[in-house]
Formats: C-alpha cells, sequence, structure tokens
C-alpha cells in the first residue's frame, strides 16, 4: 500500500500561506474554509472540495468549526493505485469541485473510520482517492470550476468602502462572498480583481486589517490579551499570538513590553 497521509482536522481562524512539494485533496465534512490556489479563490465546504498539484501556492483562513480531511499525496505514492497515470491527471492543475450527497456520506463515513483506526489512514486515503477519481471522471469540470477565471475590468471595487466596512466587523466572521456582495460581483471575479489592485488575496487582506488594529489595541490599551483576540475576530490567544508573530515577527507579550 503506497503511503498517503491522510488527517482529520479543524482548520483555524488563522490565515496560513504556503506551497509544498506534494499534491493535496482538501474535502470538508462540515464547516467552511476560505482557499485560495495560485491566487484564484474558492471555499471549502460540504458540497465543495478542491485538489491542489504540487508546487501550487495556497493560502487558507479556516472558520474554527469546520472537519476536514487533508490528503497529502508524496512524489511517486500514485503508482501502485489502480487508475493511477487518470489519478495523476487530476492534479495536472489546480481545481475544484462539487461534492454530491453520495460522496459527502462517504467522507463522512472514512473520517469516522480513520479517527477510530489511523493506522489505517493510507488504506483509507486510498479509497477515498479512487471515489473521488470516479465522481470526476464520471462529471469532468462538471460546471464547478477549473483555473484560470477571466480577469476583467471592473469599477465597482471600491477599496475605501470595503476597508471601512471589513474594520467595523473585524470581531465577526468575514467572508469572501459578503466583501464580493458589496461590490455587485461574483466571488471568483471580486477575488481576481482585489489581488490585482492590491497584490493581496481578500483573506490575507482581513487577516493584515485584523493584526494591524489588534496591535494598536495591543501597544495603546490594558485589554488582555485574550479581549484583544476576540476584538479582532480570533477564537482564541493562542491562534491570534501564532498570527501575530507570523505578521510582525514578535509575540503580542513582547510588543506590549516594548519601551
Amino acid at each position: 500500500m503506497p503511503h498517503l497521509d491522510l488527517r482529520a482536522t479543524t482548520l483555524d481562524r488563522e490565515h496560513v500561506d504556503h506551497a509544498h512539494d506534494f499534491h493535496q485533496l482538501i474535502l470538508a465534512t462540515c464547516g467552511v474554509t476560505e482557499l485560495a490556489v495560485d491566487g484564484e479563490g474558492g471555499r471549502i465546504t460540504a458540497s465543495r472540495g478542491c485538489l491542489i498539484p504540487t508546487s501550487s501556492r495556497h493560502e487558507y483562513l479556516g472558520d474554527g468549526r469546520n472537519r476536514t480531511l487533508v490528503l497529502d499525496i508524496p512524489r511517486g505514492s500514485l503508482a501502485a493505485l489502480r487508475d493511477a497515470d487518470r489519478i495523476e491527471r487530476l492534479f495536472e492543475g489546480p481545481r475544484f469541485f462539487s461534492v454530491p450527497p453520495q460522496l459527502h456520506r462517504l467522507a463522512g463515513s472514512l473520517m469516522q473510520q480513520l479517527e477510530q483506526c489511523p493506522a489505517l489512514h493510507s488504506e483509507i486515503a486510498a479509497l477515498l482517492l479512487r471515489a473521488i477519481h470516479l465522481h470526476l471522471e464520471s462529471e469532468p469540470l462538471a460546471g464547478d470550476g477549473a483555473f484560470p477565471l477571466a480577469r476583467r475590468p471592473c469599477e465597482r471595487l471600491h477599496l475605501a468602502r470595503l476597508e471601512a466596512w471589513v474594520d467595523r466587523h473585524l470581531a465577526d466572521e468575514i467572508r469572501v462572498e459578503q466583501l464580493a456582495a458589496l461590490c455587485a460581483l461574483s466571488v471568483g471575479h471580486f477575488h481576481s480583481r482585489f489581488r490585482e489592485m492590491t497584490g493581496l488575496t481578500p483573506q490575507a487582506y482581513v487577516q493584515q486589517r485584523r493584526l494591524r488594529h489588534a496591535r494598536t489595541l495591543v501597544c495603546h490599551s490594558d485589554l488582555s490579551l485574550g479581549h484583544v483576540a476576540s476584538l479582532v475576530g480570533f477564537r482564541d490567544q493562542g491562534s491570534f499570538s501564532r498570527a501575530y508573530r507570523r505578521h510582525f515577527g514578535t509575540t503580542p507579550s513582547a510588543d506590549r513590553r516594548a519601551p
């Protein structure tokens, strides 16, 4: 059995931006994760998954309530699988795909098996990958999106209005759909246009606004760090401190102690 690394996890409300030298499959049984691959954005939900090829830069921001299956597929690990060549072709480019009810039920069942028998993760992963391959083979690119999206000029993206709205809602969950709706754009078009104009994805921009406001509160108020975290939309102090350190290169506590 090839080594396929499958795990069940909850993706926090913490912005992560990276790439890696293996393919990856993302599939959720509940909750929402905002995800962008090579600058093009979408959402991972119970009805939508994503395939991420090797070396594709991607970023994500979970809602802290999701349950997500993450499958890492190292180079060469597909060779022993049935239909290995066809499965490998699924990762020729980044792709979101629809998850029908029967596949969602299978994912939920496999997640339970994985949690009960973690030693069988490679066998469970192979079954999941095979099921997704059969689904996508029967409905190739079934209207749910391969990249890239069209990039068209748009006059409706008002950055000042978006910034003001985001700053008023830092304590809340902020979804890309909400920002796109403010501009009367589709999510895909908004994401592309926003990145063209700012150099950031909407997820990265919102995280940046949260952390900049947090630093003001850390350095110029007596609020506890846990309270600051909640005011800028983090569900706990731990995820807030990790994101703060990644962004500023120092911890909130160290910033507060600095002269």
